[in-house]
């Protein structure tokens, strides 16, 4: 069983960085891979970043979003620069035992949520 916190969410102006922590439980998460995935009002959930064996990004957020983590901590990051107003959502991570990384929303675990705004 493995428990997801995330934290690091707020309101920020465009063009500003967040830096959202999801922190595991568990003591083998560095054999997990995570996603980060967000869901704006109205709208599905929608992949963001994954990491794992290698990682990988959406379309709208590459160059943009940076994931990494730190297995020593148990956490994984989403460092966010640039942020624009349509990166508005709840962000929620997910993960899933093996590190072979997927961009659909089929990970075994799942955190709560953090709110991220961004103002205009």
């Amino acid at each position: 069983q493995v428990q997801l916190v995330e934290s690091g969410g707020g309101l920020v102006q465009a063009g500003g960085s967040l830096r959202l922590s999801c922190a595991a439980s568990g003591r083998t998460f560095n054999e997990y891979a995570v996603g980060w995935f967000r869901q704006a009002p109205g709208k599905e959930r929608e992949f963001v970043a994954a990491i794992g064996f290698n990682t990988d990004y959406a379309d709208s957020v590459k160059g943009r979003f940076t994931i990494s983590r730190d297995n020593a901590k148990n956490t994984v990051y989403l460092q966010m620069n640039s942020l624009k107003p349509e990166d508005t959502a709840v962000y929620y991570c997910a993960a899933k035992f093996g590190r072979t990384i997927v961009v659909t929303t089929r990970y075994n675990y799942w955190g709560q949520g953090t709110q991220v705004t961004v103002s205009s």
